[in-house]
């Protein structure tokens, strides 16, 4: 083997507009704000924790963080990052360890850059 190729897979993140508008036509844009804000650092702490968890093979605790995220995802309109979030516990319930190790490392990826990209739009009126 005298080649070793690094594979670095790219990926955007996503939010989506329409599901943050209706936010802010529920809430109002203070009340949706503070909804957005809450949501970004409850997102950014359970992503640490589900790190953590994977890196420490605590599969029941990581399932349950795994799971929180979605809900949070959704409400805010990360749905990939949701989906990705739900495969993670998909890959945790079929033990299948190879699986579950790339679906943590791409719901890191996605949710670094779901995060980014929702800060972005705060930039944005919506």
């Amino acid at each position: 083997m005298q080649h070793v190729m690094q594979f670095r897979p790219a990926e955007m993140a996503s939010v989506d507009p329409d599901r943050l508008a209706a936010l802010y036509s529920e809430l109002g844009e203070a009340g949706a704000e503070d909804v957005v804000c809450r949501a970004m650092e409850e997102l950014a702490l359970r992503l640490s924790h589900c790190d953590r968890l994977y890196r420490t093979a605590q599969w029941v605790q990581l399932r349950k963080s795994a799971r929180s995220l979605i809900a949070i995802a959704e409400q805010i309109g990360m749905l990939k990052l949701a989906r990705i979030a739900e495969s993670v516990t998909d890959c945790i319930d079929a033990k299948n360890d190879v699986a579950l190790a790339a679906t943590v490392a791409r719901l890191m990826r996605i949710g670094e850059g779901s995060l980014s990209a929702i800060w972005d739009l705060q930039d944005v009126t919506i």
